[in-house]
């Protein structure tokens, strides 16, 4: 079936609507592009066609490139990929700059016929590199559009295009957030920075596509790029001040970046190195430098979790089957404080019913306020409108009373983490909820198994951890009990769909499967502080690997009284199997110094006023002086990664984690385990299992025991296997 249709009009202009069958959103496929390149063609070869109109039949304009059919375009060039690849995205180039020429004397630039890309919503990656090359790009003023090249997001960069002509329309700096950061901005916006004409009333936009085509001239359709004189805006790379903006830009994106990740040292390559040569010659150096990222193995590790597998999990791939939908009508909230209330507030904005329920009115209320306050700072930043903030709130009835959760199909219980406190608002709900209604417990660490035992119905118990703030964090860990039963996964997986979130599903165990990770990647961090390890070399060494933010820092953040806390739950349940004294006696000390971290002002930071982190606190230097000679930073990164990726294979190993998938996208979603990497398992692939094996082996001999491989590891490192070769299901194998 058609993705694009054509259709000329009694008044000359001819109108290509991008229209997929069977889709929500437009997606670029090969398919596409050539039924596009034909009817531009048409459109340029009939004499009574003035004009040409691209749009969309969809709400929306197009949600970029189908990251499927690139992998396919690589896997199908056989023995030479790179030539397949190339060859690939020059014919996009061709196809695209067909349009910007439009048909035009090649010499005297006139004769063109114009072409107008008219979004009626959000354009993203090709789908607004398609709109860069038509002669004028009008926008409807539709508050819910976002415009912009996300690829960098997903271990690319935008290679249609996108990298040769914004620098070149706007200048690297103000170039730099929308193609080195990824940033999508409403259509009001993109005009300020001048890369859209016009932004119009919904019902007007084609009217307005057709005025300009109408009035348009021969100069209007010349690009300045294609214009004599042209000079690259801000200056190019040997221009005095070229040049200082394109160090600037190299320095920045190496801040960023910490330069593991190849897609953006590329883009800027192929934007510094085709400001110096001719446009057509410019969008070859573009093509070839995406060529080389996408046969980069952490590029396609990135694409596989960030796009790949994680799209598969949110569409239902471990979801059970035969079980009718479960979308949740009616949700009961136990509990108030950020938790609680952050569930509240996801919830109510996806259009649900929510009960929330506290010990007393005015906690309920809070935590109700708290949701207002989300959405009042959704209306400073012009993303939320007083109509929109009043709808939530109206779907959100705070209250003491259990009654009132009569008729709920989902209660979530977000109380203090207190089997005793939990077991009690269980057994009241149950009281008041359908026989039908799935319980669930947002716990962090308490096992679900246990807690099922205040139920009277144990196979509709299940955890549901969201991760903090609630509103920000796309991860949701759902859990199973030994006698949850489907409907209750299911319950559990149809409403994380309905709130926008990530969902994966293991099995009960201690910690589950994030925080199993976490806790060793910060015991390890403080582990080193007691060894002498200079606490700077920990922090940049984490982030160095790709980590968003040291085990110090994210100890602050969580809090160091909570850390004290599992410590000596963890302790009293594991006895002599207790793996982490040594951290102990470094957070025990600043938390009865009344270093709590970030809520306190003080922890292995130090705090202004404000909260604004300082410096790192001089006292941790006095308390464990340094060693004379420090271990090697690649040392302390491959520490601080291995305790996360080896507690990963053990969860892999006991059935905590069920699906491979999960364990990557939940370890990047839920911690930020190194992006670049593609997750834990992606990265021990990317190492080898026989390398990670041998890197193992040397740090348990120096470092302990804790780095000892797993027996699934040294197994695939024996059989030459890789994990997502042995356990990927489906098509993620050859992924």
């Amino acid at each position: 079936m058609a993705e694009f249709h054509y259709e000329k009009g009694d008044d000359g202009i001819a109108i290509i609507t991008w229209d997929m069958p069977g889709k929500s959103m437009n997606v670029m496929t090969f398919d596409g592009l050539r039924e596009l390149d034909q009817h531009v063609d048409t459109a340029l070869a009939d004499d009574s066609v003035r004009g040409v109109i691209i749009t969309s039949g969809k709400k929306d304009f197009a949600g970029g490139m189908d990251l499927n059919a690139l992998a396919r375009m690589r896997d199908e060039a056989g023995e030479n990929p790179a030539e397949g690849i190339f060859n690939g995205i020059m014919d996009i180039h061709r196809l695209l700059r067909k349009i910007e020429l439009a048909g035009m004397d090649p010499k005297t630039k006139k004769g063109g016929k114009p072409i107008v890309a008219a979004l009626p919503g959000t354009a993203a990656g090709i789908g607004f590199e398609l709109p860069l090359a038509c002669h004028r790009i009008i926008a409807a003023d539709n508050p819910k559009a976002k415009l912009g090249l996300p690829e960098i997001l997903v271990g690319l960069f935008p290679g249609a295009g996108g990298a040769t002509r914004v620098p070149r329309k706007i200048g690297l700096m103000a170039a730099a957030p929308i193609i080195m950061e990824g940033r999508m901005q409403p259509p009001a916006k993109m005009k300020g920075i001048g890369l859209i004409d016009d932004v119009v009333p919904a019902d007007k936009l084609i009217d307005a596509a057709k005025e300009w085509i109408n009035g348009a001239k021969d100069a209007d359709l010349v690009k300045p790029w294609d214009q004599k004189g042209y000079k690259f805006p801000g200056g190019a790379p040997y221009h005095p001040a070229g040049f200082q903006m394109f160090v600037g830009a190299a320095v920045m994106i190496h801040g960023k970046t910490q330069g593991v990740y190849p897609a953006a040292r590329a883009l800027l390559a192929a934007i510094y190195e085709g400001a110096i040569v001719p446009f057509d010659t410019a969008l070859k150096v573009e093509a070839r430098w995406f060529t080389k990222v996408l046969l980069t193995p952490s590029t396609s590790s990135m694409i596989r979790s960030l796009f790949l597998n994680k799209q598969a999990l949110e569409k239902g791939a471990v979801r059970p089957k035969g079980v009718d939908d479960q979308r949740v009508q009616k949700l009961g909230v136990l509990g108030a404080g950020m938790m609680g209330a952050g569930i509240a507030y996801v919830a109510a904005l996806a259009g649900i019913d929510v009960t929330l329920i506290d010990a007393t009115q005015e906690a309920a209320d809070r935590g109700k306020a708290h949701a207002e306050g989300i959405l009042d700072g959704g209306i400073k930043r012009k993303k939320v409108t007083p109509e929109k903030k009043e709808q939530v709130l109206a779907r959100i009835n705070a209250t003491t009373d259990y009654a009132a959760l009569e008729g709920a199909d989902l209660i979530i219980e977000a109380v203090f983490e207190d089997p005793a406190v939990k077991a009690e608002v269980t057994k009241k709900a149950e009281a008041v909820i359908p026989e039908s209604c799935i319980y669930a417990s947002n716990t962090s660490t308490l096992p679900i198994t246990e807690l099922a035992k205040a139920s009277a119905r144990p196979d509709q118990f299940i955890g549901i951890h969201f991760f903090s703030p609630v509103h920000k964090m796309n991860l949701v860990e759902i859990i199973k009990g030994k006698e949850t039963g489907d409907r209750a996964v299911a319950k559990a997986l149809d409403f994380v769909r309905q709130i926008r979130k990530t969902p994966i599903v293991v099995n009960d165990a201690r910690f589950f499967y994030a925080n199993r990770c976490i806790i060793p990647y910060i015991n390890e961090g403080v582990r080193m502080i007691r060894e002498g390890v200079e606490p700077a070399l920990i922090e940049h060494a984490a982030q160095q690997f790709g980590m968003p933010v040291g085990p110090l820092q994210l100890t602050d953040e969580t809090s160091i009284d909570l850390g004290v806390k599992i410590a000596k739950a963890t302790k009293a349940a594991m006895g002599d199997a207790y793996p982490a004294a040594d951290a102990d006696e470094v957070l025990f000390k600043l938390f009865d110094e009344g270093r709590l971290g970030r809520k306190a002002n003080a922890g292995f930071y130090e705090y202004d006023d404000k909260g604004k982190r300082t410096r790192l606190w001089p006292g941790l230097r006095e308390n464990w002086p340094p060693l004379t000679e420090q271990p090697p930073v690649e040392d302390v990164k491959l520490r601080l990664a291995l305790v996360q990726a080896l507690e990963a294979v053990r969860a892999l190993e006991e059935n905590v984690l069920m699906d491979i998938r999960e364990g990557d996208v939940g370890a990047i979603l839920g911690w930020g385990f190194a992006p670049w990497s593609g997750g834990p398992f992606s990265w021990l692939d990317l190492l080898g299992a026989e390398q990670a094996v041998a890197t193992c082996e040397r740090l348990a001999e120096t470092y302990g025991e804790r780095f000892n491989p797993p027996a699934l590891l040294r197994d695939l490192a024996e059989k030459g296997e890789s994990f997502y070769g042995r356990f990927a299901p489906g098509e993620e194998k050859a992924a």
